[in-house]
């Protein structure tokens, strides 16, 4: 059913103090990750009276549209890793010329792990409003029914898939105290979650969501561990999202802890004041703490 609209036009968003007076507006349009049901009734009003919408596939934007019973009358603009950069500067002149300029993602919240973060930044860096019509989201979606804290939390999105950079993202993965939403790829879903578990641990807690909002709609909880071998012979299709559970903070340094790392760096040779800062920066602990261990190792030294 599509959502009902108010045949009112919506009240355009005025610029802030400092913008251009008369200047047009861009506004970020959440969309919805599944269910159709999601699209918010201001949502349908923006893209009903935008003047260019901006969209990473213009098939399933002008699919959506249709759905909404909004026409799309050639205002459909492709947006795309590959054509951000040159995107930005027509968006910045289209808002010059006063019109409204929306940016959707194929589903979701434009711009995170999506296109629009560099159009964002190129209309804020020319002094023009840029605006919100906030909705879905894979990454909360997934994060509020996980089961896993969500006071402090970070989004890491797509790792990456080979190289040193996977395995420079996957070590700190490993240290992060918060926890983390990833994207992955169903096909990639099973090595990924094995890599998972080899550097964070087995026990790591792990929230699993696939096809939030729609019919098939998946939650698995469990460990690294468990989802390794879980989803290791699966046939994983549809939208992935991975929520990991933080590393455990480790206790903070006792007195010990500090001499002995102390003495380490004094028996290879290292001068107190740079075995003390390399100790607190590896400790965690104040410097001074660190240079009073040393001198206490080392009297006879400055």
């Amino acid at each position: 059913m599509s959502p009902r609209r108010t045949g009112r036009p919506p009240e355009r968003a005025r610029p802030s103090e400092g913008g251009a007076a008369g200047a047009g507006v861009l506004v970020l349009v959440a969309t919805p990750i599944g269910n159709l049901g999601d699209l918010s009734r201001r949502a349908v009003e923006v893209l009903e009276t935008a003047d260019a919408v901006l969209c990473e596939d213009t098939r399933r934007t002008r699919a959506l549209l249709s759905a909404a019973g909004v026409p799309g009358r050639g205002r459909l603009i492709s947006l795309h890793e590959h054509n951000e950069a040159q995107r930005s500067g027509d968006v910045v002149a289209r808002l010059a010329a006063g019109q409204t300029v929306a940016v959707v993602s194929d589903a979701g919240t434009p711009a995170v792990s999506d296109p629009g973060a560099r159009v964002v930044a190129a209309a804020v860096a020319a002094g023009y409003v840029v605006t919100v019509v906030p909705g879905p989201s894979a990454a909360l979606a997934a994060l509020v029914v996980s089961g896993l804290p969500t006071d402090r939390f970070c989004v890491e999105g797509f790792v990456a898939r080979r190289g040193a950079e996977r395995t420079r993202r996957l070590a700190a993965l490993a240290a992060e105290p918060r926890t983390t939403v990833l994207f992955e790829a169903p096909g990639r879903l099973a090595a990924t979650l094995a890599d998972l578990a080899r550097v964070c641990g087995e026990g790591r807690p792990v929230a699993v969501a696939r096809e939030l909002t729609k019919v098939h709609e998946e939650v698995w909880r469990g460990t690294l561990g468990e989802a390794a071998a879980e989803f290791s012979g699966r046939d994983v299709r549809g939208e992935v999202v991975v929520v990991l559970g933080g590393a455990a903070e480790a206790p903070p340094a006792s007195a010990r802890d500090v001499s002995e790392a102390v003495a380490h760096q004094l028996a290879a040779g290292v001068r107190p004041a740079e075995a003390a800062a390399n100790v607190a920066a590896a400790l965690g602990v104040p410097r001074r703490r660190a240079y009073d261990a040393a001198l206490a190792l080392r009297p006879d030294r400055d």
